[in-house]
């Protein structure tokens, strides 16, 4: 008989099922896309039931690839597109709202007037977290005020709130369970991340019940079992983190210090701060990275809104490109001199600017210029959002000289040497590129006993291709001053 951890990875345009042995290798992989809605500015939505089905899709699939008679999953670990917020009727189960995704900028005037009203300290303080449309309390408050009735029913109790893999946990268990972890629990902008727990004044602020509230767990721990008709058989569900947290656990940053950096729809910047939770002066997050036995491990966090959605626009926006993965070949062609500089802030601009009313731009075009040298700038533009991160970690006195990379963008061998050379870094990516996967598989496994220890996760990872800075000084510090220039025209304040 094999035995198997089944990891979801519920991302914000696909849903991942990964089958991983009980040595931490991939079994079998399913994943399924789904449609993103925009009814306006700034605004992106998900319908639940989309990414609802889009999960039991893969999930069956994969299942469907092992021998009912003599294979078993043994655990089942979720990781999720963060700060995505749902709120659904306890009773039925079913969502007052479609899900607001994380990039959805609707709450700018909400955030904004917190601002003016100088909470932003307080918040900071007891969230690791800046004031903005990203995390979720204002998106809770938004649609508590805007679907009718949903005040009311909030404060009788009759309302949940939830992050995806609250909802996801809830569906799979068959609404016995309603709980999160304190990963994602720490994105909201109401959890106190130096208590551990969801924080009263936060609450009032923002007119939240606290009756709508997960239970907070450990990333590894018992959630509760997924209903036996989906398997045949109840499967516990034994770990939960956000995608960025996990991928830091998939890539072993267990060492303060060590970083990784993700790039899927957008791209997250994530170095370990072990037991201190420390306060950026340059505009980046506190977080827990991970919480374990009862105890949090703390990260630094840059995040990116948008870095493989880029591609993603110029792939179906303008329709430069067929494939995503032909956008390699030409930056291939295209000369790094080419003078093309690409501010993606469809959706503001992320860390560390966090200016929500930002708007993209392309700057530099001749006649000369091309779809070559557009694709190229798209590319390019994640490295030098990714330095723009760097620089902050840096001024906070935690520069990263080696990052570990995943995400669906790293399989792109130009793009990861331009990194490297832009960054001044080695990147190293790992031999596994479902890292955010593997990290929820190792939390489950943890909990379940098939892990011994961090430890003897650490001996699991390995470097596939270390990518080390060709490029000089000068000619980096050129590129990045260039690009600095761009971001400046875009900016709305």
């Amino acid at each position: 008989m094999a035995y198997y951890i089944l990891s979801i990875d519920q991302g914000t345009t696909s849903s991942r099922s990964i089958l991983f042995d009980l040595q931490g290798n991939i079994a079998h992989v399913e994943q399924q896309e789904f449609e993103q809605y925009f009814p306006e500015d700034g605004r992106v939505e998900h319908k639940p039931d989309d990414i609802w089905q889009s999960v039991l899709h893969t999930t069956k699939a994969v299942v469907e690839k092992i021998d009912a008679k003599q294979d078993k999953v043994i655990a089942i670990g979720i990781a999720n597109q963060r700060e995505t917020t749902l709120v659904w009727d306890r009773k039925t189960g079913v969502p007052i709202y479609n899900a607001i995704v994380w990039q959805d900028r609707r709450t700018s005037v909400m955030c904004e007037g917190l601002k003016a009203l100088g909470k932003e300290d307080m918040i900071r303080r007891k969230t690791g977290l800046l004031i903005d449309p990203y995390f979720s309390a204002t998106k809770i408050s938004w649609i508590l005020n805007e679907v009718p009735g949903a005040k009311e029913k909030a404060h009788r109790g009759e309302l949940v709130f939830g992050t995806v893999d609250s909802y996801l946990l809830w569906k799979l268990t068959g609404g016995e369970e309603h709980r999160t972890d304190a990963t994602n629990a720490s994105r909201t902008m109401l959890f106190n991340i130096h208590t551990q727990t969801w924080d009263d004044e936060l609450l009032e602020l923002f007119d939240i019940s606290k009756a709508m509230l997960p239970e907070v767990m450990d990333s590894s721990d018992y959630f509760g079992v997924c209903e036996s008709h989906y398997f045949g058989y109840g499967v516990p569900i034994l770990g939960i983190a956000g995608d960025q947290q996990a991928a830091l656990f998939g890539q072993t940053c267990f060492r303060e210090g060590m970083a990784k950096s993700t790039y899927g729809t957008g791209c997250f910047m994530m170095l370990n701060t072990g037991k201190n939770a420390l306060v950026s002066e340059n505009r980046l997050l506190s977080t827990v990275a991970y919480r374990l036995n009862g105890v949090p491990t703390y990260a630094l966090e840059g995040s990116i809104f948008v870095a493989g959605a880029t591609i993603q626009w110029l792939r179906d926006g303008l329709q430069l490109i067929k494939k995503a993965g032909e956008s390699e070949s030409l930056a291939k062609q295209t000369s790094l001199e080419h003078g093309v500089y690409m501010v993606p802030a469809f959706t503001g601009l992320g860390a560390p600017y966090w200016d929500p009313n930002a708007r993209g731009a392309i700057f530099g075009l001749t006649r000369d210029t091309g779809i070559k040298e557009i694709v190229t700038a798209g590319l390019q533009s994640v490295c030098f959002q990714t330095k723009d991160l760097q620089k902050a970690m840096e001024a906070d006195g935690e520069r990263p000289d080696v990052l570990r990379v995943d995400g669906g963008m790293v399989a792109n061998g130009w793009l990861m040497q331009f990194l490297s050379d832009i960054l001044g870094a080695t990147v190293d990516r790992s031999t596994v590129s479902e890292t955010t996967a593997l990290g929820v598989a190792y939390l489950a496994g943890l909990k379940a006993g098939v892990f011994e220890s961090l430890e003897a996760l650490e001996k699991n990872w390995q470097c596939e291709v270390r990518y080390t800075p060709t490029m000089t000084k000068e000619k980096r510090d050129g590129f990045y001053k260039d690009w600095c220039k761009s971001v400046r025209k875009v900016q709305s304040q």
